[in-house]
């Protein structure tokens, strides 16, 4: 017999007693072995009897905990029963007393096993569940490192409450699946380090939306608005020294947000565009390396991802590891449009600087480009492939302070 053939024997639920039954039923094989003919049967049970529930049960509750304990009742469960789903007895008698909120996690056990209602689960007509880290996934996140940086509260056992501090950061960051796996791994381009630790690439995005939301750009984002003559409205504010401030300003009145998160360890990570709910970018830079010139060549990068790339990849975040010498298109294109939006080719290829990088060829170039003396510096050691030249002009520890005091 087929798995289609043996689907078919499992009648559509129509009756209250019917539903009792299919209920029963699937407590019975719960724990049946993955691809067994009991297992095909389970997952037939599960969809007969949400079928049945979409039109019969869901309105009937007002609450989760009313839509736990009624399963609970028709099925003769008790809170041993649902430890296996919700994570220990002691996590279900909490949720039941409203002490503790129900996890994505819990929500998504209690409808797979258990067929309540993801409508009612979720409390809003029409929500389905969204992509979210698994609990094995959930303990790999480097929950004590963003405790002691406090993105969290210190709690006595952090591996205990990671469900609950995930739901934290995603709520904060604007809610369920706005930074998923998907668009980390299979939808997000990055110019990564091998070693990069996802699950901490993963939270520094949480907190990085999770800022832009309480801050929110004033201005509303209108797509191509990021131009040539954008960035370079954008690289003159470079010239002073709170020119990162009036950039972050001139960002946000044009819907464009610009967070400053310190990376978590193993990230490697310079830079990267996310997107809020809305649809408006995010723009998140982590000061690795603190100094005036990787600042502002990392900003016009991102910046060139919002121009050239961002609405044809809409289900797609940019993750940048400068220190790479990337080969892909986007990556060239990115970068040749963030050297000429700080120093147009026409003023390089004519500037002494680029033949003869002494101190007075880069001031004489900076005051041409209308840019920080760092930015030419910066230029000039990439372009030489020489980190040691110029070195006291490239503003080391100079923008961390600028973003402490905001």
């Amino acid at each position: 017999m087929t798995a289609k053939d043996e689907k078919r024997l499992v009648e559509p639920v129509r009756t209250e007693e019917e539903h009792k039954k299919a209920v029963a039923r699937i407590i019975e094989i719960l724990g049946a072995k993955e691809g067994s003919p009991e297992d095909r049967e389970l997952d037939a049970l599960v969809e007969a009897v949400k079928g049945y529930e979409a039109d019969k049960v869901e309105n009937d509750f007002p609450d989760p905990i009313s839509a736990i304990k009624f399963r609970m009742e028709e099925a003769g469960l008790t809170q041993r029963d649902l430890a296996p789903l919700i994570g220990s007895r002691a996590k279900v008698s909490e949720v039941l007393s409203g002490k503790r909120e129900l996890t994505m996690s819990m929500a998504r056990a209690l409808h797979e096993h258990l067929g309540i209602p993801a409508d009612a689960l979720l409390k809003k007509p029409g929500a389905a569940f969204g992509p979210a880290p698994t609990p094995e996934e959930l303990l790999r996140f480097p929950w004590r490192e963003m405790v002691n940086r406090k993105w969290l509260e210190s709690r006595s056992n952090l591996r205990d409450y990671a469900e609950d501090m995930y739901r934290t950061l995603e709520d904060r960051a604007g809610g369920q699946g706005v930074m998923s796996p998907a668009l980390l791994r299979e939808n997000g381009h990055r110019r990564m380090n091998a070693k990069t630790n996802e699950y901490a690439l993963w939270a520094w995005c949480l907190r990085v939306l999770g800022n832009a939301n309480e801050t929110a750009p004033q201005g509303n984002y209108e797509p191509g608005i990021v131009d040539e003559a954008f960035m370079r409205d954008v690289a003159r504010h470079s010239a002073t020294a709170d020119g990162p401030l009036k950039a972050r300003e001139y960002l946000a009145r044009h819907g464009i947000a610009l967070i400053v998160e310190k990376h978590l360890k193993n990230t490697y990570l310079d830079g990267a565009v996310l997107r809020l709910g809305d649809g408006r970018p995010v723009i998140g830079l982590t000061l690795r390396y603190d100094r005036i010139d990787n600042f502002w060549f990392t900003l016009m990068h991102e910046l060139a991802h919002v121009s050239l790339h961002y609405e044809d990849n809409q289900n797609r975040a940019f993750f940048d590891d400068l220190d790479l010498r990337e080969s892909s298109r986007m990556e060239k294109e990115a970068d040749e449009m963030a050297e000429d939006a700080l120093i147009p080719p026409e003023l390089w290829a004519s500037s002494a600087a680029n033949a003869a990088p002494t101190p007075m060829a880069v001031y004489e170039l900076s005051q041409r480009a209308e840019v920080h003396m760092a930015v030419v510096a910066g230029r000039v050691r990439y372009a030489n492939n020489n980190y040691r030249l110029l070195s006291q002009f490239v503003g080391r520890g100079a923008i961390g302070p600028l973003f402490a005091e905001t």
